[in-house]
């Protein structure tokens, strides 16, 4: 029985208590893993191929060690013009032992979940893009909605762009001439 099986990236044909190495894994020494990207089954005669991958299958597998690979020399050089390059690359690889290979029923591992701090958003105006004549449409006025009283809210600490965002949202006109004290004196009638 093997399979072919997509690992860090790069496509393996493995079987069981086989040893692989692939590009480092995130994985420490001692522990397991299971790859459920399974591209290709083979049972005896039996040959299952997934699109793109088969469900329910996984592969796994023990992290035996991590090593660097051998060392690769790149040497660049232009003839008679007095260029050479050298330079060298050793890969960081995982050795793995394949433990087993599941057919059907392979259960996958929850991604885990980290906290991630909340992002803060500038405050910054939608630029939309300028429809062309014929196509414009002239806004429906909507019906006067009652006025209730009002508390004065302290518009001077934001900016020119979004008190002018909430000039256009209450229909006040002729708010691109303005500057800041007029669009407060507005916005507070």
């Amino acid at each position: 029985m093997y399979a072919i099986v997509e690992i860090a990236g790069q496509q393996f044909k493995v079987a069981k208590d086989q040893k692989v190495y692939v590009h480092r894994l995130q994985e420490e020494e001692g522990k397991k893993v299971s790859f459920h990207n399974v591209l290709l089954l083979e049972n005896g005669k039996d040959i299952t191929i997934g699109a793109p991958a088969i469900d329910g299958a996984a592969v796994e597998a023990k992290v035996v060690k991590h090593l660097k690979g051998d060392k690769v020399i790149v040497f660049k050089k232009k003839r008679r013009k007095g260029y050479q390059k050298k330079n060298g690359h050793r890969q960081y690889l995982t050795e793995i032992l394949i433990e087993g290979i599941v057919a059907k029923g392979a259960k996958k591992a929850a991604p885990k979940k980290t906290a991630a701090a909340p992002k803060k958003e500038a405050a910054k105006p939608k630029v939309e893009a300028k429809k062309p004549v014929h196509m414009v449409t002239k806004p429906k006025k909507a019906a006067p909605k009652k006025e209730t009283a009002k508390t004065p809210v302290d518009l001077s600490k934001n900016t020119v762009a979004q008190l002018k965002e909430m000039a256009k949202a209450k229909g006040i006109e002729g708010i691109s001439s303005m500057k800041k004290a007029d669009l407060i004196a507005a916005l507070n009638k």
